[in-house]
């Protein structure tokens, strides 16, 4: 059974610090392609960063310099540190895996951003 565990969000000032947490089981995670998504109201969900197998990563250009993805094959756990946080990042944000054929979600954190 796959689960994509999300962790990390909350309330957050703007230009504050939020570190997300995506720890995945049932899938050999190293293989995977990782990613972060987000869905704000209203809005459809939209890629925000990507990390490969090989650890090559892409970024939506609105979080370039703000956002940084890593991962933890040791501990299958991907991460998403977001500095520099914006009333706009404001989202549920959810975790993907890609192998594939396979497409596996997260149930999504919720990052709100507000003075």
């Amino acid at each position: 059974q796959v689960q994509l565990v999300e962790s990390g969000g909350g309330l957050v000032q703007p230009g504050g610090s939020l570190r997300l947490s995506c720890a995945a089981s049932g899938i050999t995670f190293s293989a995977y392609t990782m990613s972060w998504y987000r869905q704000a109201p209203g809005k459809q969900r939209d890629l925000v960063a990507t990390i490969t197998r090989t650890r090559s990563t892409t970024y939506v250009d609105s979080v370039k310099g703000r956002f940084t993805i890593s991962r933890d094959n040791a501990k299958n756990t991907v991460y998403l540190q977001m500095n520099s946080l914006e009333p706009e990042d404001t989202a549920v944000y959810y975790c993907n895996a890609v192998l594939n054929p396979n497409n596996f979600w997260g149930q999504g954190t919720q990052v709100t951003v507000s003075p």
